[in-house]
C-alpha cells in the first residue's frame, strides 16, 4: 500500500493521536470563573453540560445514540454513552494514556482533531479534564477495545495509571464526578429541573438521541426514582411544537427546514401563533446563542425579503398608509434556527453572539427556500400570515405614538418623575435601588422605614396588566407600566427595533420587586417579571433585576422573637422556643411596621435578595407563555407540581 493510502486510511479513525493537548491546567483550580463562567449555581451545571458535550460530539460524528445523565444521592453526577469510548492508548507526545491526556490536560480531546470530529458542541471547549480539576473525585471507566478501562483522580491529579478491570463486548464512556466543595462554596446541590431543561433541549436539537436524564435523589412511595426520557425524531419542528404549546396556533403545520447551504448545516422550524411576542432562539453547535450573531441576522434577512416580496406580489398590502418593517413579520411568531460551523467565532458580553459571516447568507438562502415552496403550496397560510403582518403594522404605528409619550415623559427633568415615585438622594445609579411595591400601603411602610439616600419606592396600583395578552400599544398606554419605564429613565424602541432598550439612563442598578409573600403577590412578581421578561430583558441579562424575600411569619415566646420564611422554618422555631409560642401570620408587607420591614427585607446586611437571572431562555419562554396566557390546563398542572403551598384559582 502507497503512503498515500496509508495516509487516507488512517483519516477519520479516532485513536491515541487524535488527542492533542493545547495547554497546561495549572490555572483552572486558581481561576475558575475564566473557564467555567461562575463558581455559583450555573457553574456548578456548566460541569454536566461540558461532561455531557463531550457524548453529544460522538452522537454529531454518528457513534452514539444513547446517552444517560444521573444525579446520585451524594450530588455528584454520572454520565454515560455508548459512543466510541475514549481512547486509552498510549500518547506519543505524552508518554501516558490517552484517556489520562484528555482527563488531566486543559483542551486535549478529539474535538480539535479535524479527522475525527466535523463540529463539536461546548461553549469554552474547556472539556472534562477542566471538570475534573473542579471536582473532589472523578472516575473515567472506558468500555473500549473488548475491555474495560479505568482511571481515578482526586481534585484533577491522577490516582493511578490506566488500568484494566475486565472484559466487555460493548463500547462507550462512563464518567461520575463530585464538585470540589472548595471551589463551590455557594451550593453543591444540582437543580433537577435546570439539568432536565438542557437534556431537553439537546434531545430536539439532535434528532434522533436518547438522553435518560434520572435523580437518585428523588423517591416515590413505591420507592420509584425521578427519571425522564428524552427523544426526538423531528427535532425542530417539535421543539418549536412544545415551546408554543401553550399559545394558539394560526396555521396547522409547522413551516421547517434542514439541510445544508454553502457547507453550513442549517435546521429551522416556525410557527405564527396568536399572541403578539416574537420569540426567537437561536443555537450554533448545541450552544443557545442568547446575543444572537450572524445566523440570526440571515434568519431575519431571508423571512422578510421573502414574505414581503410574497405580501406585495398578493395586492394585500395597496390600502395600507405606511411601510412595514421587519418587526412586523415576526410578531406571533416562534421560531429556532440550529446551525453548526466547524470553526464558530463567538463575540458579545457573554460570547454567545456568533460572529462567522459565512453563515448569514447560509441561513437567509435557506429561509428563503424554505418559505416561498411553504407559501406557494399553502395559500390559505400565507394570507393568514400577511393579514396578521398587517395588524401587526397597524399595532406598531398606534404603539410608535404610545412609545412617543412614554418617551417625552421620561426625557423630561426630575419633575417628569411618577407622582408616586418617593426617589432617593444618591445620584450614582450603581449605589442606589428602587423598590416596586404593590399598593399604596404597604407603599407607605416601604417609604418610612427605607434608607432615603439611596432607596426608592415605587407603589403599584393593583395587578399591573398582563402583557403576554396585550397588545404593543396597550402596553406602553398602561399608566403603571408608563410609571415604570419613566421611574427606571430607560427609553424603548427605534425605527430599527421598536423592542431594543437604551439602558444608558438607567436610574437605578438594582430593581426589586417587593410583593407580599401570598398567592396574590406571587401572581403580582410574576405579572411584573413577565413585563421584564418581554419589554426589558436585557435589565435582567444585565443583573439589574431583585425579588425581596419577606418573611411569612413572626413567632414570639416572651421577649424572644424570630422571623420564619415558610411553614418548615416556623416549626424549627416554635419548637426551639418551647412551650406555648404567639404566631404571626403576615397576609401583606402593610401588616408590618416600618422597623420590621426594614429589619427583614430592605436592609442589606441582613435581607436577602434573589437575583433573577434567565439560565435557559426557551424554557423561560415557554413558561411565561404557560402561567400568563389563555391555556388552563398546563397552568394548573404546574403549579400543583411546583408550589409549596398554592390554592388553585384558574
Amino acid at each position: 500500500m502507497s503512503e498515500e493510502a496509508k495516509d487516507e486510511q488512517k483519516k477519520g479513525q479516532y485513536s491515541a493521536d487524535s488527542i492533542q493537548a493545547l495547554e497546561g491546567m495549572e490555572h483552572v483550580r486558581m481561576r475558575p470563573s475564566m473557564y467555567i463562567g461562575d463558581v455559583g449555581v450555573r457553574g456548578l451545571h456548566h460541569l454536566v453540560y461540558e461532561v455531557v458535550d463531550n457524548s453529544i460530539d460522538e452522537a454529531l460524528a454518528g457513534h452514539c445514540d444513547t446517552i444517560t445523565v444521573t444525579i446520585n444521592e451524594d450530588n455528584s453526577i454520572t454520565t454515560e454513552d455508548n459512543g466510541r469510548g475514549i481512547p486509552v492508548g498510549l500518547h506519543k507526545k505524552e508518554g501516558v494514556s490517552a484517556l489520562e491526556v484528555v482527563m488531566t490536560k486543559i483542551g486535549a480531546g478529539g474535538k480539535f482533531d479535524k479527522d475525527s470530529y466535523k463540529v463539536s458542541g461546548g461553549l469554552h471547549g474547556v472539556g472534562v479534564s477542566c471538570v475534573n480539576a473542579l471536582s473532589v473525585s472523578l472516575k473515567a471507566t472506558v468500555h473500549r477495545e473488548g475491555k474495560i478501562w479505568e482511571q481515578e483522580y482526586e481534585r484533577g491529579k491522577t490516582l493511578y495509571p490506566v488500568k484494566t478491570i475486565g472484559e466487555s463486548d460493548k463500547t462507550g464512556t462512563t464518567v461520575t464526578f463530585k464538585p470540589d466543595p472548595q471551589i463551590f462554596q455557594q451550593t453543591l446541590v444540582y437543580n433537577y429541573e435546570t439539568l432536565s431543561s438542557r437534556m431537553r433541549e439537546l434531545a430536539y436539537l439532535n434528532k434522533g438521541i436518547t438522553i435518560v436524564m434520572t435523580d437518585m435523589r428523588e423517591k416515590d412511595e413505591e420507592g420509584n426514582v425521578l427519571t425522564e426520557t428524552f427523544h426526538s425524531e423531528e427535532g425542530l419542528t417539535e421543539f418549536v411544537k412544545y415551546l408554543d404549546g401553550n399559545r394558539e396556533p394560526l396555521m396547522k403545520d409547522v413551516i421547517a427546514f434542514e439541510g445544508e447551504k454553502n457547507g453550513v448545516p442549517v435546521e429551522v422550524a416556525m410557527v405564527y401563533n396568536t399572541s403578539y411576542a416574537e420569540n426567537l432562539h437561536s443555537y450554533v453547535n448545541n450552544i443557545n446563542t442568547h446575543e444572537g450573531g450572524t445566523h440570526l441576522s440571515g434568519f431575519r434577512r431571508g423571512l422578510t425579503h421573502t414574505l414581503k416580496k410574497y405580501a406585495d406580489a398578493s395586492g394585500l398590502l395597496d390600502k395600507l398608509k405606511f411601510e412595514i418593517s421587519g418587526d412586523d413579520f415576526r410578531e406571533g411568531l416562534t421560531a429556532i434556527v440550529s446551525v453548526k460551523v466547524a470553526e464558530p467565532q463567538f463575540e458579545g458580553q457573554t460570547k454567545t453572539k456568533l460572529g462567522n459571516r459565512e453563515v448569514s447568507a447560509s441561513v437567509s438562502q435557506a429561509v428563503s427556500e424554505m418559505l416561498t415552496d411553504y407559501l406557494e403550496e399553502h395559500p390559505d397560510d400565507a394570507k393568514t400570515i400577511v393579514q396578521k403582518v398587517i395588524l401587526a403594522a397597524q399595532a406598531r404605528h398606534a404603539a410608535q405614538k404610545a412609545r412617543e409619550m412614554v418617551q417625552r415623559k421620561t426625557v423630561m427633568s426630575i419633575g417628569g418623575l411618577p407622582g408616586k415615585l418617593s426617589d432617593c438622594s444618591e445620584q450614582d445609579p450603581a449605589k442606589c435601588e428602587v423598590f416596586l411595591v404593590e399598593g399604596d400601603s404597604a407603599g407607605g411602610t416601604a417609604k418610612q422605614g427605607r434608607d432615603r439616600n439611596f432607596q426608592a419606592i415605587l407603589p403599584l396600583r393593583g395587578k399591573i396588566l398582563n402583557v403576554e395578552k396585550a397588545m404593543q400599544h396597550k402596553v406602553f398606554e398602561n399608566e403603571e407600566i408608563k410609571n415604570i419605564f419613566t421611574a427606571l429613565g430607560v427609553t424603548i424602541g427605534t425605527e430599527e427595533d421598536s423592542k431594543a432598550l437604551n439602558l444608558s439612563k438607567l436610574r437605578y442598578h438594582k430593581i426589586v420587586i417587593m410583593c407580599d409573600a401570598d398567592i396574590d403577590g406571587s401572581h403580582i412578581a410574576t405579572l411584573i417579571l413577565t413585563f421584564f421578561f418581554r419589554y426589558m430583558k436585557e435589565l435582567i441579562e444585565a443583573g439589574h433585576v431583585y425579588i425581596a424575600t419577606p418573611p411569612l411569619y413572626l413567632v414570639k415566646k416572651g421577649a424572644k422573637k424570630r422571623y420564619a420564611w415558610n411553614d418548615a422554618e416556623r416549626d424549627t422555631i416554635s419548637e426551639e422556643f418551647g412551650g406555648s409560642v404567639n404566631v404571626q401570620r403576615y397576609k401583606g408587607l402593610g401588616e408590618m411596621n416600618a422597623e420590621q420591614l426594614w429589619d427583614t427585607t430592605m436592609d442589606p446586611e441582613f435581607r436577602t435578595l434573589r437575583q433573577v437571572n434567565i439560565d435557559n431562555g426557551t424554557e423561560a419562554d415557554r413558561i411565561f407563555s404557560m402561567l400568563m396566557g389563555d391555556e388552563v390546563p398546563p397552568r394548573r398542572e404546574f403549579i400543583e407540581k411546583n408550589a409549596v403551598y398554592a390554592n388553585i384559582d384558574a
